[in-house]
C-alpha cells in the first residue's frame, strides 16, 4: 500500500513539474498574449495550489518568476525524495 502511495505522489509531483514546464515555454512563445491563450489558462489553474503554496513560503511581493522556480525546484526535490523512499521501501 505504501508503495503504491509513494508512485502516486510522485506521479502527482511530476505531473505538477511537467505542467509549470510548459507554462513556462507558452511564457516565452505567447508573450503578453499569453493570459488569453487557453492552454497558459489551464497550465495557470493546474499549478495554482503548488505556487500558491510556494509564494506563502517567500517573502512577501516576491516577482512570479521566482515563486515559479522555487515552486519547480521543490517540486523536483520532491519528486526525487519520493524516488528514493520507494526504491529503499
Amino acid at each position: 500500500m505504501l508503495f503504491f502511495l509513494l508512485g502516486a505522489c510522485r506521479a502527482i509531483a511530476e505531473m505538477l513539474g511537467y505542467c509549470l514546464l510548459g507554462q513556462a515555454f507558452l511564457y516565452v512563445l505567447a508573450g503578453k498574449n499569453r493570459a488569453s491563450n487557453p492552454i497558459y489558462q489551464l497550465l495557470s489553474l493546474i499549478t495554482r495550489p503548488p505556487r500558491s503554496l510556494c509564494a506563502r513560503l517567500l517573502p512577501a511581493g516576491s516577482p512570479d518568476l521566482l515563486v515559479a522556480v522555487v515552486c519547480f525546484a521543490i517540486l523536483v526535490l520532491l519528486w526525487l525524495g519520493l524516488a528514493w523512499a520507494r526504491k529503499f521501501n
